[in-house]
């Protein structure tokens, strides 16, 4: 038997094992886990029994949906490789799968965990009431689009949309969301509808990707996540300000109905004019009390009888100079043109007294006082004309046209 060195026996070892075991599939539980900052990962996989040291390098592991964790049940792909210096061999993983749980829910729960304590589905922008622009991050080729147009034309065609012509499942796919969501939001429109018609769970992955998740969650203007149909519940479907089960029910959310505003419209019409009519007869009733008020004022009603009795007397004058007049002529028999000068002169003069008169009662009325700004100072009922005719505390009216106060004289300045 020939002697071997280490390095010999290891280097056959090697040999012997890699070209045996050239695809193996093994599962058990991670242990000693290690991301390294190069993206390799690092960890053992064990049994109750026994362990088996694992690798899995950055170009491999760059493609898990999910994230390797300590205590995981993995089934691991791969091939058995032997390092000779150390004598020791290891699992150069190429695929890894959760064992009992699909890589991809595993992912989504991962990822979904993930953001939620970050926050991501915590802050919501309103959206807007009456759009005018919204673009639309949606395949040009798909059903989806003139669904959504058709619903649109219906509820309110006061809208402008912009299309953004997306790959919505695929290579390149997330890239192109990104980019149309970074557009979109630079456009100056009041929402974005981010929309792809149904699918599997791996066709709807896209709007899982952290990629999607990011640009949706940093975007200024409003985002709508209207993916797939109703059982289809994405990550955008979180992030984003409003999930709509369809993407035909995301224009219905958003866009207003036209024909229950022209109704909406029509009643708040009616409420106006029965609220005007309302203020009207309100405004009519609080006048017509006001005026009976100022009848029953003693201030106005006294201005209102001198303003009679000057005017009877007046009346009465002419009348007996009238008389008088009419008299002498038939005492003196003055010839009748004469008599009617004579009246005539007499009339004017009287005329011009009688407007001299009213002159002076005009200046003298209070109420012409009042309209310049000047109020009556009454006390207990009657006018005073010198507000030396006072004393301390004594309680006053002051009164003009439109209201009647009380106060108490505080002081008396000289």
């Amino acid at each position: 038997m020939p002697t071997l060195s280490v390095t010999e026996l290891n280097t056959q070892l090697k040999s012997l094992i890699e070209a045996t075991f050239i695809q193996v599939s093994v599962s058990g539980e991670v242990s000693n886990f290690t991301h390294h900052s190069s993206g390799h990962l690092y960890f053992t996989l064990k049994d109750k029994d026994s362990s088996l040291k694992c690798v899995m390098f950055r170009s491999n592991a760059s493609k898990l949906k999910f994230k390797i964790e300590e205590g995981m049940e993995l089934t691991l792909e791969g091939v058995i490789s032997v390092y000779i210096p150390r004598g020791e061999y290891q699992l150069n993983c190429t695929n890894a799968f959760p064992s009992g749980f699909g890589a991809l829910l595993l992912a989504y729960e991962q990822l979904k965990s993930e953001y939620e304590k970050k926050g991501y589905f915590a802050n919501k922008k309103p959206l807007p009431k009456f759009p005018k622009k919204v673009a639309l991050i949606t395949s040009s080729t798909g059903a989806v689009l003139q669904d959504m147009l058709s619903i649109a034309k219906k509820r309110w065609n006061l809208v402008e949309f912009v299309l953004l012509n997306t790959l919505v499942q695929g290579d390149g796919a997330k890239e192109n969301i990104v980019e149309n969501l970074r557009i979109a939001d630079n456009l100056g429109v009041d929402c974005i509808i981010l929309a792809r018609g149904g699918g599997s769970f791996e066709d709807l992955w896209v709007f899982n990707e952290p990629l999607v998740i990011e640009a949706i969650y940093t975007t200024k203007t409003p985002v709508i996540s209207a993916i797939g149909h109703e059982p289809d519940v994405v990550l955008s479907d979180f992030v984003a300000d409003l999930r709509a089960p369809t993407p035909s029910a995301a224009i219905e959310i958003l866009l207003p109905d036209k024909n229950e505003w022209l109704m909406r419209l029509d009643s708040m019409q009616g409420d106006l004019d029965k609220n005007l009519m309302r203020i009207l007869q309100v405004k009519f009733t609080q006048m017509q009390r006001l005026r009976e008020k100022l009848n029953q004022n003693p201030f106005f009603n006294k201005i209102t009888q001198l303003q009679m009795q000057c005017q009877q007397q007046g009346e009465f004058l002419i009348q007996k100079m009238e008389h008088k007049l009419i008299l002498c002529g038939l005492r003196f028999q003055m010839p009748s043109e004469k008599l009617h000068l004579k009246v005539e002169q007499k009339l004017a003069r009287l005329s011009m007294k009688i407007k001299s008169l009213k002159m002076q009662l005009e200046a003298k009325n209070p109420e012409n006082h009042q309209k310049e700004g000047y109020a009556c100072v009454l006390s207990e009922g009657k006018k005073i004309k010198k507000l030396s005719d006072l004393s301390l505390d004594s309680t006053i009216e002051l009164q003009d046209k439109s209201a009647t106060i009380k106060a108490q004289v505080k002081a008396m300045l000289k």
